[in-house]
Order: C-alpha cells, then sequence, then structure tokens
C-alpha cells in the first residue's frame, strides 16, 4: 500500500501519475464497523471497473483547525494505526490531506476540482452524513450533482445495531465508561493503543505482581481508570495480562493526578523497558479504587489475575 501527504495548494503537483482510482473518503476515526462498510463498498466499486482502490482521509482533526480549540484533541486511531488497519483492508494506496486553515475554505466545487478531478478520481464513496468543503458546506448530494458525469458516486447508509447509529462519538463514549466489550463489538476488533514501557516506580516488583508501565503515545484516548484483562504485544508476541488504568489511590496522594497505565504480565519474566508495545483492551473487571494496605491490594490483583486467566480461557 502506498501513502501520498497532500498539503493544499502546493504539493498537489507532487502526486504521482493520473492513475485512475476508486475513493473512500472520509477521516475515518476508529476504522470502526461503518468505515469498513464504506471501504468495502469502495473496493467493489473498483473490482467492478478494474481499477484500484484509494483511501482519502485527514490529518489532524478539523476541529482543531476549526474549532479553536485548547485542549488535547484524542483519537480512537492514530494516522499510523489508521494506515494499517487501511492496509488490512486491502487498500491499494492512501491520500492524507493535511488539514489547514487554507483547505477549510476550499469551496465545495474547489475541493472536487482539486482533490477529485485533479487525482483522477473515477468513483467517490462516503457515508450518507460525509460534508466537505468550507463550513462542511457540501453533501453527498453535492458531491454527485457537481460531478458533471466526470466521476460516479455511492453513498453508504447509517451502519446500525439494535440500539443506535456506530459512530466514533458512540465509541468514545463507551471507551470513557470502560464498556471495551461494546467497543470492540463497534470497532470489529478490540480497542488497541501504542507506547513504550518506560520506569516507574517499581512498587508492582516489591509486593509480588511486577508491571510494564506503558507511555501511551500523545494524542491516544485512554480508556476510563479501572482494572482492565489486556493482551500486550511485545517484540512481535502477544501475551495475556492484567491492566489498571489510573492514580493508584493506595499509594498516592489524592491530589496527585498523573496517569498511569501498568500492565501485569501473565508467566513474563523478561526485561523490556524501551520496548513499543500494543496494547489490547478486552474487558473491565473493576474500577480502581483505594486499599487499607499492602495484603489487602495483593488479595485483591491476584483475584483481578484469576479473573482475567478465565476471561482469556473462555475468549479462545
Amino acid at each position: 500500500m502506498e501513502v501520498i501527504h497532500l498539503k493544499y495548494p502546493h504539493q498537489l503537483q507532487q502526486r504521482d501519475s493520473m492513475q485512475p482510482y476508486s475513493l473512500a473518503l472520509g477521516f475515518f476515526d476508529g476504522v470502526h464497523l461503518g468505515h469498513q462498510a464504506v471501504i468495502a463498498a469502495a473496493k467493489e466499486e473498483g473490482n467492478k471497473r478494474q481499477i484500484p482502490t484509494a483511501v482519502m482521509t485527514f490529518d489532524p482533526h478539523p476541529s482543531l483547525v476549526l474549532g479553536g480549540r485548547n485542549e488535547k484533541v484524542f483519537y480512537i486511531t492514530l494516522l499510523q494505526q489508521k494506515l494499517q488497519l487501511f492496509e488490512e483492508l486491502g487498500v491499494d494506496k492512501v491520500f492524507v490531506v493535511h488539514f489547514t486553515s487554507d483547505f477549510a475554505k476550499l469551496s465545495p466545487s474547489d475541493f472536487i476540482d482539486t482533490f477529485i478531478r485533479a487525482l483522477n478520481i473515477q468513483h467517490v464513496t462516503a457515508g450518507f452524513d460525509f460534508s466537505f468543503g468550507a463550513f462542511g458546506k457540501g453533501t453527498m448530494e453535492d458531491m454527485r450533482k457537481l460531478s458533471n458525469g466526470d466521476y460516479g458516486v455511492t453513498v453508504v447508509d447509517k451502519k446500525a445495531d439494535d440500539v443506535e447509529k456506530i459512530s466514533s462519538t458512540r465509541i468514545r463514549k463507551l471507551l470513557q465508561e470502560g464498556d471495551m466489550e461494546a467497543a470492540r463489538i463497534l470497532l470489529g476488533r478490540p480497542f488497541e493503543i501504542t507506547g513504550m514501557v518506560v520506569h516507574g516506580d517499581k512498587r508492582g516488583r516489591t509486593i509480588g505482581f511486577p508491571t510494564a508501565n506503558v507511555q501511551a503515545l500523545e494524542g491516544v484516548f485512554i480508556p476510563a481508570s479501572g482494572v482492565y484483562a489486556v493482551r500486550l504485544n511485545v517484540q512481535n508476541e502477544w501475551y495475556d495480562g492484567v491492566c489498571n488504568v489510573g492514580y493508584k489511590p493506595t499509594f498516592k496522594d489524592p491530589n496527585n493526578k498523573q496517569l498511569s497505565i501498568e500492565v501485569h504480565i501473565l508467566d513474563f519474566e523478561k526485561n523490556i523497558y524501551g520496548e513499543e508495545v500494543k496494547v489490547r483492551w478486552y474487558q473491565r473487571i473493576r474500577s480502581e479504587r483505594k486499599f487499607d494496605g499492602i495484603e489487602a491490594l495483593k488479595t485483591q490483583i491476584e483475584l483481578d489475575k484469576e479473573q482475567a486467566i478465565q476471561y482469556f480461557k473462555n475468549l479462545s
């Protein structure tokens, strides 16, 4: 899979040859089941036309440019993970458009001229609620009306379960609640973050439960505080584990609000400081709480560990 980075206007002339594409269009944060349906429809159209399938996504999040937000934006999938998921879905090429103030001012017709016609897109597929152009005024109906027969358009209806529409907003809410099983269903896979193992206070080792202290990449969405059954990938191997997300109230001043992600890896004794790891989240075992002492904490951790072992035994 090839990745082309585009920045309006001066990088467009650096694009490659005028190969035609069937294009899936959207921000695709999470690459959830709804997004996967859009990409599958674009692939189906590409197969009909015997042309490659491309995805166009945007970076950074438009709200950073349009909303004047000062707070951080947290992604369900960072760009690198999105690209990996696109490749797994069989996408041939990805256009990553740098979202800037100048780009945000493009009219819907200018967006189509610059990013559809100029890239030789033969067919555009997007979700029913995708908007484009200045102030998001362009709708998929406009995409069709402004085509002048130069490209085809497919609009994918909303994908919903028994509750409501599958959306990135809904998945974020589930992550905030720690409902990893519901999030996994909507994503079509376990929620996953990437980070690096760094030195912590090493207190887990002293009580018989050594942990990998994971420093998540900047911008990653961290689930609600609590204890989880997780799997951790290090050196291309997956291991079952128990993860605590929170502020370690048994040991720390309640006013200390530094969040930590600590994974006790089952049946594992290697030194992995400095290693890049992936953490997949499966089930929230319990909320984080303060214990009366070390022995009470150790007893609870042993129970958490047994619950995680049983969970993965039933999962496989």
